[in-house]
């Protein structure tokens, strides 16, 4: 990467270092996708309570979200890593002991403060050490984790499962978690400058609520309800069609594709502005499930996991950029968490609904219903992104200036 050899050789060290745990991180986390879901069907879950099972997994995230935010904002980012880290390399030895339903419910909430800590810090760290004029670009190549994660990962745990069992899978995602707190020990905090001013609207319910924040929370929000039914529902989806695809290889395919969309997507962002790129992202969502709901073959169950990896690459990392560009370094760790508590709180309730949805029309259908929240999602952004409806069309199709961005911060 170029752009590495540019930068200080601390903040070069930092980089690295932070790439390689959010790679045990993500590939720890995303081995049991495929699997946990068909594992909780054979110790006998019916559909609902596998949706409830999944979806308590953003428990986690909503309690905890908030404080890490404001913990790395008062204590720095590692420690909130160090949190995430340790609970991923916990809570998989958890399934291994119990598979008595409320207590799964426990552990899976457990299981998500995980990602509550780990993404806060890890975005919040990758924002402070990128020089704001290529912050897109560091961002998007940092992100990389996801998908590199999200290939290796499932397919693996796939695999493994098959050849050697649950227990065996159990005990990769723990040691993955492990090696990953090894990573983050050396990792050093960059000082903050606690002399800028403060924003005055510094609680939760003041940063929801503000106009910075509220529209991509709500973009959050629908991603976070298809994304928690896709996760959650499409191995059993492929089950029932009876199509011949191993469930890894859909996950796969949605890594590799967004690959090209984190590093074209995030220098494009800096030079177009990051509105063009979130309405992409969603019109990527919207088609993908348009295609998860006419799925008949493994073609198409491959291409909607090919097209849905373009808008997950396109618009997550340009949410937590435009994020990014919304906030003051001594206020970014809240700022991410609360924006991204629409994403949890999709996840979480998208497992019961979607369940419930599926016990009376099917996996089907309930894929339709996430289409239509997506293309709700964008409607949103295009009329609601700025201070007028023809500010926010001009800024989500890349034809004028965020306003909300704070461009008078400097490194």
């Amino acid at each position: 990467m170029k752009l590495l050899n540019e930068i200080d050789a601390q903040l070069r060290r930092n980089l690295l270092i932070l790439f390689t745990a959010g790679l045990l991180f993500w590939s720890s986390l995303t081995s049991l996708l495929p699997t946990l879901p068909l594992y909780l069907e054979d110790v006998g879950a019916s559909k609902q309570q596998i949706g409830v099972l999944m979806g308590s997994f953003a428990i986690g995230l909503l309690l905890f979200r908030p404080w890490l935010g404001s913990l790395a904002d008062q204590r720095g980012r590692k420690i909130v890593l160090l949190i995430g880290m340790l609970v991923v390399a916990i809570a998989p030895l958890g399934y291994e002991l119990t598979t008595y339903i409320p207590l799964l419910i426990v552990l899976r909430a457990f299981h998500g403060i995980s990602i509550a800590a780990f993404a806060t810090g890890y975005i919040a760290l990758v924002a402070d050490l990128a020089p704001v004029s290529n912050r897109g670009e560091i961002i998007g190549y940092m992100s990389l984790v996801n998908p590199i994660g999200l290939a290796v990962g499932p397919a693996l745990g796939g695999y493994l499962q098959a050849a050697a069992g649950n227990t065996a899978l159990f005990f990769l995602s723990a040691a993955l978690g492990g090696l990953g707190v090894l990573c983050i020990l050396p990792i050093v905090n960059p000082p903050v400058d606690k002399q800028q001013t403060k924003n005055p609207n510094s609680n939760f319910w003041q940063m929801l609520v503000s106009p910075r924040v509220r529209v991509p929370a709500f973009v959050m929000l629908m991603v976070g309800l298809t994304i928690g039914t896709l996760h959650t529902f499409a191995p059993l989806y492929i089950k029932s069609t009876q199509v011949d695809l191993n469930p890894g290889l859909f996950y796969t395919a949605s890594a590799i594709s967004s690959f090209s969309g984190r590093v074209f997507t995030g220098r494009a962002s800096d030079r177009l502005g990051r509105g063009l790129f979130v309405t992409i992202g969603l019109v990527f969502y919207s088609i993908s499930m348009v295609l998860m709901y006419l799925a008949n073959n493994a073609s198409i169950f491959l291409l909607a996991a090919f097209i849905e990896g373009v808008g997950g690459g396109t618009l997550i990392p340009m949410i937590a950029t435009l994020m990014a560009d919304r906030s003051l370094p001594q206020e970014r760790g809240r700022i991410f968490a609360i924006c991204i508590a629409g994403f949890d709180f999709g996840i979480a309730i998208a497992g019961p609904i979607v369940g419930f949805a599926a016990e009376q029309v099917g996996y089907r259908i309930s894929f339709g219903f996430t289409a239509a929240l997506t293309g709700l999602g964008m409607i949103v952004f295009l009329t609601q992104s700025s201070k007028t409806i023809p500010n926010s069309l001009r800024f989500a199709l890349g034809r004028g200036q965020d306003c909300y961005a704070l461009n008078t911060i400097q490194d």
